[in-house]
Order: C-alpha cells, then sequence, then structure tokens
C-alpha cells in the first residue's frame, strides 16, 4: 500500500516542463487536491505578524484600520514563469512569484483590550493562505 501511495505523487512529475521551473509548487498543490490530499497542514501555512495602535477612544467605540498585508503572488514581469528568454527573471529571482502588498481594512471591535489579538487568513487567487495575528496597542488618549 505504502508504494502506491509513493507512486501516485509521481503522477505529474512528468507533465512539468524543464524550463517552466517556477510552476513545481503550483503542480505539488494541484496534484495534491486532484489526489484528495491535503496540500498542506496547519503548521504549514505562513504567519504574517504587525501591530496596530488605536487610542482609548477608538478602542471604546471600535473602528476600522488600514493594513498592509505582505502575500506571494505571481510576478508580472515574466508571468510566473521564472524567465525572460533565456535570462532568469530579475525582478522575482527566477521564482515566478514576488512579495505584494494586499490591502486589508481591519475592524476593531468595541471594548478592545490593549494586547488582545485578531487573527484572520487572507488569500489571493492562485496564491498560498496566509495566516495574519495583528495585536491591537491602546494608547492613552490626550485629554
Amino acid at each position: 500500500m505504502s508504494s502506491e501511495i509513493d507512486r501516485s505523487h509521481e503522477c505529474f512529475a512528468d507533465e512539468i516542463a524543464i524550463d517552466f521551473p517556477s510552476v513545481g509548487n503550483l503542480v505539488a498543490r494541484v496534484r495534491d487536491a486532484f489526489l484528495g490530499e491535503r496540500a498542506g497542514g496547519v503548521d504549514e501555512i505562513a504567519t504574517h505578524t504587525a501591530e496596530v495602535s488605536v487610542s482609548s477612544r477608538e478602542a471604546w467605540r471600535g473602528t476600522i484600520v488600514p493594513l498592509e498585508v505582505p502575500i506571494r503572488g505571481t510576478c508580472a514581469i515574466c508571468g510566473g514563469r521564472g524567465e525572460t528568454w533565456t535570462e532568469p527573471c530579475r525582478d522575482c529571482c527566477g521564482t515566478g512569484e514576488r512579495l505584494l502588498t494586499h490591502p486589508v481594512r481591519l475592524s476593531v471591535p468595541p471594548g478592545v483590550a490593549d494586547g488582545a489579538r485578531l487573527r484572520f487568513r487572507v488569500q489571493r487567487p492562485h496564491s498560498a493562505p496566509l495566516r495574519v495575528e495583528v495585536r491591537v496597542a491602546v494608547r492613552s488618549s490626550a485629554a
């Protein structure tokens, strides 16, 4: 049985063209999804941590805070190929991915305490999910 499982992971290996190295991770995720296996465990999801500062008034009432979240996406220069003509793509260093900023409007609930942590996930189309953990710092309001 274990040899059958090991061979199932090779079923798409010959479908990847050698001159498209950047699609290796994508094909692995597609293969795992096609075979009904989970692409990655909870521990394999990347985590981004950030901190937002709100006034005591905003913490009491609740507020919306703009937040820029870095997320991996397809390189616009090479289209995810990892190369331009015969040279590796300079913008993505041949990986086919770039770090992009994704704007998020973070809703801070009313009555939030200093040090509270808000957690959520962000996912762009055709990219892996990103777990985001935001620590809320409440600053005292000037009277």
